[in-house]
Order: structure tokens, then C-alpha cells, then sequence
């Protein structure tokens, strides 16, 4: 997305306090981002503020400030995506009706760029029957709108009418300015660890974060692939748009992937899931008292070899990952073979810059075939585009 150009408008609702996190977002993934408000908006949040984070000078009136006379012609037309955010009842019926009184209304008028709409307002607002032509009108013109979160506003009542979170309008733009080139794909991830209960209070588990398995799923959707996230316990929120399968233990976990691999593509099975369990789980807190304790411990499925097993039966391409500490490449190697898989993906996960809990990564991706690549460290995300760009040759070699 570097170089890409997001014009953000700034309406005047108590909303728009939100804008600079949209605008850091925005910034930090390495957008080009310019801004403008409505006079309205500047009462919420000021030009300066908006300024500093973009990096661009503000566009706030029409005339007698900083803009040059074409500026609501070239905004609107040089940039790549335009977001509106928060979307008062005020600019969603001037855009729906040709009306064009300030910069940002007018600037609209001569858009040309793909724009995404945030509404933002009272829930009455937005309920009423004329807000609602309005934005049925917009989405016929081909205009892309955010549902608004519903629940406790400003005003002090509830019910829809929350400009949805500014990592999620982040998230939207990212699918708006995404090549779609996954939209015929079905995608299954797991992700995260699992957790094996001892007792009502006490768990065992793994470090893993659910980063990778997170940003697989999260690539996969900005690339137009319906998503299936099966995620084990993590503190991270799935992005608007996957179908979410929340999970504690192996054993849920096996039966959620079996549940949704029907019609997949592809299956890509990032979580680190606990080799073994309890063989029983207490049904009281396990008191302290002797020195020493010993567990019983059981075999967990090993849900990657059940899925190579029965490929034949719901032929799809099969990728795994190895967190190895010692002998990295002949432990994948091993796997690839043993579990009958497409592809494998191994992570030195001692390394403090990559594997569990990091934002970047260095992989070894190992083919059926023998064949080794290896990657520079990366983010996450690159590292995710990364397997689903093998991912997707495979399918389209193999189908």
C-alpha cells in the first residue's frame, strides 16, 4: 500500500475525536494522507492536530485559507481512496443530492476516487427514513458504506449510530485498495494457542500470540477470499468480515476446522496446538500440599495428520507450520512428508526477532517436492501475502 493516496473528510459530529487515530493508521501503513473538514469539525478537533499526524497541510474552508483555487477539484481526483469518517446526516444528503457549500462537499462533487461513507450520528438520525434513502441512493452510485456500531452514544441514548472503530475503517480500506486476486478462494486458518485445563483455574498452554495465523487470515480477506479464522485464546480482535471460530482446546479446535473444511481451498493451519492434555480435568481448584505433583498426560489429535489423511476425500492445498527450536529444516522436512502436506512453513521460534509474540518473521517455506525458499525477516503481514502468494500457485497448478 505504500504510495497510495487517502483523502480523509472530517464532518462535525463528537465522532471526529476519532479521526487522528484513523489518520496514525493510516500514516503508519505508509499511506499518502492528506485531509479535510468541514468548519463544523474543526469545533471537535483542530487542523493542528490533524496536520501533525498527516504530515499534510489541512484544507478546512473553501476560500481565505491555504488552499489553491483547485484544490477541491485535485483532492478528490489524485487520491486513490477517500474516506469520510466520521459521515454526518449533514454530508451523506448534501453527496446524495448534488449539493456542494464548502470545500469537502464540493471537493465530492468532483471525485472521482472510490469512496468509503462512516456514518456517525444519533440513532434517530440514522434511522430516519430520509438518512437512510440517502445512503441506499449513495450505495447505488456505487459508493462503499460502514455499517455504524450500535450501543451507548454520545447523547446518552443506544442503538446504532457509532462510527465503527477507526482499526476497522482501517481495515475497510486496506480491502478497498487490495487486488482482489483470492476472490474465488475459500481459506480456513488456525491460529493462536490452545489451552488444556488442569482445573477450574489453572491451564496448560504455549507462547503462541496468534500474529501469524491472525495476519494470514487478515491478507487473505483484504485479497477478496471468503475466510474461516478458527483462533484458539488471544488478546488480538478479528477483522470485520471473517467467520470467527473461537476455541479453547485442541479437541475444540479439531472439530471447528472439520466442521468448516467442506469447500475450502485451502487450509493453512498456523496455531500451535497442545501436543497433549490432563487426562483429567479436577473438578475443584487442586489445593497446594505436597511437595511434588505429577500429571497424566494424554495424546491430543494431531489435526494436521487427520487433514493429510482424508485430502483425498476434500482435495484442497495443505500448508502447515513447524516452530522448531534445534534442526529446523529436517524436523519441516519430516513433517511435510509424514502429514502429507502441500507446503510447510518453519520458524526458528528461539529467535528473539521472529516466531512467537514478534511482529516480524523469518521462514523456511518447504515444498512436497523437496524445493526450499527462504525469506528475509518481515512483518507478519508480508510474510502472510508471502504464503498465500505459494498458496495460490499450488491451487492453480494443482486444480
Amino acid at each position: 500500500m505504500k504510495g497510495k493516496k487517502v483523502l480523509v473528510g472530517v464532518t462535525g459530529g463528537i465522532a471526529a475525536y476519532k479521526a487522528p487515530e484513523l489518520v496514525r493508521l493510516l500514516v503508519k501503513a505508509d499511506f499518502q494522507v492528506e485531509v479535510a473538514m468541514t468548519e463544523s469539525a474543526t469545533w471537535f478537533v483542530t487542523p493542528l492536530t490533524l496536520e501533525t499526524l498527516s504530515g499534510n497541510k489541512v484544507i478546512a474552508r473553501m476560500f481565505g485559507g491555504d488552499e489553491t483555487p483547485m484544490d477541491h477539484i485535485r483532492c478528490g481526483q489524485d487520491a486513490d481512496l477517500i474516506i469520510i469518517a466520521p459521515a454526518t446526516a449533514n454530508i451523506i444528503g448534501k453527496m446524495a443530492h448534488g449539493i456542494g457549500d464548502d470545500f469537502l462537499s464540493t471537493c465530492m462533487l468532483a471525485a472521482t476516487a472510490t469512496t468509503l461513507i462512516c456514518p456517525a450520528m444519533n440513532d434517530r438520525m440514522f434511522l430516519n427514513p430520509a438518512v437512510q434513502d440517502n445512503l441506499n441512493l449513495l450505495q447505488e452510485r456505487g459508493f462503499h458504506v460502514m455499517a455504524p456500531g450500535s450501543g451507548e452514544l454520545a447523547c446518552g441514548t443506544e442503538g446504532p449510530g457509532r462510527l465503527p472503530d477507526p482499526a476497522d475503517i482501517f481495515e475497510q480500506a486496506q480491502i478497498l485498495l487490495s487486488e482482489r486476486d483470492l476472490a474465488d478462494l475459500k481459506i480456513l486458518v488456525t491460529a493462536g494457542p490452545t489451552t488444556e485445563h488442569i482445573d477450574p483455574v489453572r491451564f496448560i498452554s504455549n507462547r503462541s500470540s496468534g500474529k501469524m495465523g491472525y495476519a494470514l487470515a487478515r491478507a487473505a480477506l483484504r485479497r477478496g477470499a471468503e475466510v474461516v479464522l478458527v483462533s484458539g485464546p488471544t488478546n488480538m480482535k478479528p477483522p470485520p468480515g471473517i467467520h470467527f471460530c473461537p476455541v479453547q482446546t485442541a479437541e475444540e479446535m479439531k472439530r471447528k476446522v472439520f466442521e468448516h473444511r467442506s469447500g475450502c481451498h485451502v487450509i493453512i493451519k498456523a496455531a500451535a496446538v497442545s501436543d497433549y492434555r490432563p487426562k483429567e480435568m479436577a473438578r475443584q481448584k487442586v489445593k497446594k500440599g505436597a511437595d511434588s505433583v505429577s500429571l497424566h498426560m494424554v495424546k491430543n489429535p494431531d489435526i494436521l495428520a487427520l487433514l493429510g489423511q482424508t485430502k483425498k476425500d476434500h482435495p484442497c492445498i495443505l500448508v502447515g507450520f513447524a516452530a522448531e527450536t534445534e534442526n529446523l529444516l529436517n524436523n519441516a522436512q519430516k513433517k511435510i512428508t509424514a502429514k502429507n502436506l502441500d507446503m510447510i512453513v518453519a520458524n526458528d521460534v528461539s529467535r528473539k526477532d521472529a516466531g512467537f509474540q514478534t511482529d516480524t518473521n523469518a521462514v523456511k517455506i518447504i515444498y512436497a517436492d523437496g524445493r526450499v525458499e527462504d525469506s528475509p525477516l518481515m512483518g507478519k503481514i508480508d510474510v502472510a501475502h508471502l504464503i498465500l502468494d505459494r498458496a495460490r500457485a499450488l491451487k492453480d497448478k494443482s486444480f
